[in-house]
């Protein structure tokens, strides 16, 4: 059994196909069936059904997969620890959100430069797709992202931190709507900026209000969180954001926070690295100061 099998292996598993898993490794489609075949005779099973053109993974394919994550990270962590040991200087690519981009990692990065100034840290923002499909493809290191729970067997799931979800207007809209809870109902014939449909926390907006067989056609929609909060404060609207994102404009009087009786959601801000991606002392590092990050600001 060779490390270079395992690894086809398991993108193969990843990719549910002999083609892709070929492209994603510079192979031709032919070497990886013989790796793969070879696996298979050496370990005395079969490993994926192949059927209508469709790859996926048999009940002893699936138990082999979790092995093969731990022998790929064992390899991984053997060669790390022959490093030479001292100063951290390797390189960080992580992938996130605008949201997260904008109103957490600028401390997280300022903190992780302070401390560890000798790694080249690069950032890339993406939607949760994007970002995802980066992961997998080995482009990035880490992927930041705020979503509902997500979870696969080929993730590390590294951190997930509660997100409290907020209705925030304009200071003027503030005014006029007056204190005390409102429903949605009372709220949907004002104007809303709000994300694009289908973008996490407009997500959750959209289902609430399906349930109560109602939408909302927003007077504003752009993908970009900060965008939305700079018009939000000079034109009268609404918008449903993360408490993170808005904190420091509600502190300031810049924005006003609308209850919402029928509206109470949460998200989680969540971080990820594929089972393949040795978790490196560069990626410890980061998680925990995004860890420490969001702790403060709930505190």
């Amino acid at each position: 059994m060779e490390l270079r099998q395992i690894t086809t292996f398991i993108r193969v598993a990843q990719f549910e196909s002999f083609s892709k898993a070929a492209a994603s490794l510079g192979y031709s489609q032919s070497a990886v069936t013989v790796q793969i075949r070879q696996l298979e005779e050496e370990l005395h099973v079969r490993l994926f059904d192949r059927m209508y053109k469709r790859v996926s993974l048999t009940g002893q394919g699936l138990k082999f997969l979790e092995c093969a994550y731990n022998i790929v990270q064992e390899v991984n962590h053997a060669a790390l620890s022959l490093s030479v040991e001292g100063e951290l200087s390797g390189h960080l690519h992580v992938g996130t959100l605008e949201s997260l981009c904008c109103a957490r990692l600028p401390g997280v990065v300022r903190r992780f430069r302070t401390l560890y100034p000798k790694v080249n840290l690069q950032i890339t923002v993406g939607i949760p797709e994007e970002l995802i499909s980066k992961m997998e493809r080995g482009e990035v290191d880490l992927i930041y992202i705020l979503d509902e729970p997500l979870y696969s067997n080929s993730w590390n799931k590294l951190l997930e931190e509660k997100e409290e979800l907020v209705m925030v207007a304009s200071p003027s809209l503030g005014k006029a709507l007056g204190p005390g809870r409102h429903t949605l109902e009372q709220l949907l014939d004002r104007p809303f900026y709000l994300t694009e449909r289908d973008a996490n926390y407009r997500r959750l907006l959209d289902r609430r209000l399906a349930a109560q067989g109602r939408s909302v056609t927003p007077a504003l929609e752009s993908s970009y969180a900060s965008f939305l909060l700079q018009i939000l404060e000079e034109t009268e609207g609404l918008s449903y954001l993360p408490w993170f994102l808005v904190e420091e404009r509600l502190r300031q009087g810049r924005l006003t926070v609308v209850e919402v009786e029928d509206l109470q959601s949460v998200m989680y801000s969540q971080i990820f690295s594929h089972k393949e991606k040795w978790t490196t002392q560069e990626m410890k590092e980061f998680i925990r100061l995004c860890t420490h990050t969001a702790r403060e600001e709930t505190d």
